[in-house]
């Protein structure tokens, strides 16, 4: 199509350039020198609570958060034989906060109990690439529990980390500076267990990113209240830390171990869904992060229309931005906070939002240009923008839900929810004519299920459904509306690449 004149809604600055995808800007590899990881040992286990920080310094005025408190310290103590010695001191961060809080607070229940725990349910392995040696500690003393490991080897700075099981990440969280755990990431595995990685050098993955074992979460470092190099590692059951099981067997502190995390690693896919070709009903869509990212339109029985757009760490978004009645796609940079929407040849740049905040879009105002937006985790609200710059906040959902938008009732207007993940729950929220919230439950899918709204039917009204991160399946839930309970059919389809 021709490209129309801009609307106000996406104001900016415009290159008329065809879109190149930049390369997967991350290469980590076991270099410079070794850190501790602190000192093992087969002490009593004792009471501990650890907190990680709470929430970002984020540079949209408009709602900061408080600066993190302290939390759990990282290796200290005496020599040990299956540990280096520490140097004495806390190291303090000496500029402010960087970077962003993204996803769940992480807090830890206190451990009393000696007792070995259960194996876990999932079957976790070493969180390092397949065939790396690597050899974990603790100490009595560890923060938050003894059954804390640090694992260590030598030149470890740098080295990737993987996931030690397939999952999808619920907090990422970036910036050299914070205190307590650093930068670091958690994944959720389901069964209300979970794995956290800290004191990163490099984080890599995004929250609500679905991960397969072996997907690289970022690289070991030095941050956060550490005293050299090393990974800081958890297996978690609800807001408890249990003993790490690698490869069926309960780890052995002080053990060389040998990685047999081996799987075939792939980095699934995005789900999203959109009148992408100009029909009425929605098209199933995948955002895949490759080293040259693309948008892949399903088209069936025709080949998909494919759409290079972004880098692999970018956030994508579909939406009407010139009122044709035609989706193109968008992608945001969490880092620096900038939107770019896709009009023909025609680049719009929009900066929004922190760096901590979910990419979303819109017609909040039922004109039939849409717009941008963003959903903060740490504080659960939604920033829309609207088409003169104005921003209205909403407040919806929990921590960990992930947002989705789509005009629940068929007036125009686009409407605002979230799903979580956890429970395979969505919230729907309506606004009537009076200004009179409505709120509606509506479960579907399994736990660990990705939300996709679209037009299934073609009526006017979004549609609810899910994709399955490891069978790579769209299902699209056909109801008379949305919000309507009960039974509803389902049409499924595999489209994707899984995990």
């Amino acid at each position: 199509m021709s490209p129309r004149s801009l609307p106000p809604a996406i104001l900016a600055s415009t290159v008329a350039l065809a879109v190149v995808a930049g390369p997967l800007a991350v290469s980590a590899q076991a270099r410079d020198g070794g850190g501790n990881g602190g000192n093992s040992g087969n002490g009593s286990f004792i009471a501990g609570t650890g907190l990680p920080p709470k929430s970002p310094i984020d540079e949209d005025k408009d709602d900061k958060d408080p600066k993190d408190p302290k939390g759990p310290k990282g290796p200290k103590g005496p020599q040990d034989p299956k540990g280096p010695k520490d140097p004495k001191g806390p190291k303090e961060p000496d500029e402010e906060l960087e970077g962003s809080y993204e996803g769940e607070l992480v807090t830890t229940l206190a451990d009393i109990s000696k007792k070995p725990t259960a194996q876990p349910l999932t079957a976790f392995e070493l969180p390092f690439p397949c065939g790396e040696v690597w050899t974990g500690t603790t100490r009595a003393s560890h923060s938050p529990s003894a059954r804390s490991v640090d694992f260590n080897r030598t030149d470890d700075l740098g080295a990737p980390v993987v996931a030690a099981a397939p999952g999808v990440v619920t907090t990422a969280v970036t910036g050299k500076n914070r205190p307590s755990y650093g930068q670091f990431v958690v994944v959720d595995h389901g069964n209300d267990e979970s794995t956290l990685y800290a004191h990163l050098d490099s984080v890599t993955v995004t929250v609500g990113q679905a991960v397969s074992a072996g997907t690289q979460l970022g690289t070991v470092g030095n941050t956060g209240n550490s005293y050299g190099s090393h990974l800081h590692f958890e297996e978690r059951l609800g807001s408890s830390v249990i003993d790490s099981w690698f490869h069926g067997l309960r780890y052995v502190y002080g053990t060389a171990q040998a990685s047999e995390n081996c799987g075939v690693v792939s980095i699934p896919d995005v789900p999203l869904a959109g009148n992408v070709v100009g029909g009425k009903r929605a098209e199933l869509v995948v955002f895949r992060r490759t080293a040259t990212p693309a948008f892949y339109v399903r088209r069936e029985p025709k080949a998909d229309k494919v759409i290079r757009m972004g880098t692999s760490s970018d956030q994508p978004v579909l939406g009407d931005w010139d009122g044709d009645g035609k989706a193109t796609p968008g992608v945001r940079n969490p880092q620096s906070k900038t939107f770019r929407l896709k009009t023909g040849r025609i680049i719009t740049e929009v900066k929004f939002g922190g760096r901590s905040d979910n990419a979303i879009a819109g017609d909040w105002d039922g004109n039939g240009l849409w717009e941008i937006g963003t959903r903060r985790a740490t504080s659960n609200v939604f920033l829309l923008r609207a088409a003169d710059g104005t921003k209205t906040k909403v407040r919806l959902g929990d921590m960990d839900d992930l947002p989705v938008t789509g005009d629940w009732d068929g007036d125009g207007t686009t409407d605002l929810g979230v799903y979580d993940s956890a429970t395979a729950t969505y919230t729907l929220r309506l606004v009537d004519p009076a200004g009179v919230e409505t709120l509606t439950q509506v479960v579907l899918g399994v736990p660990g299920d990705l939300p996709v709204v679209g037009d299934w039917d073609a009526n006017g009204t979004t549609d609810l459904g899910i994709w399955d991160p490891d069978t790579a399946t769209f299902s699209m839930r056909k109801a008379v509306k949305p919000t309507k309970k009960g039974p509803a059919k389902t049409h499924r389809v595999r489209f994707g690449n899984g995990r």
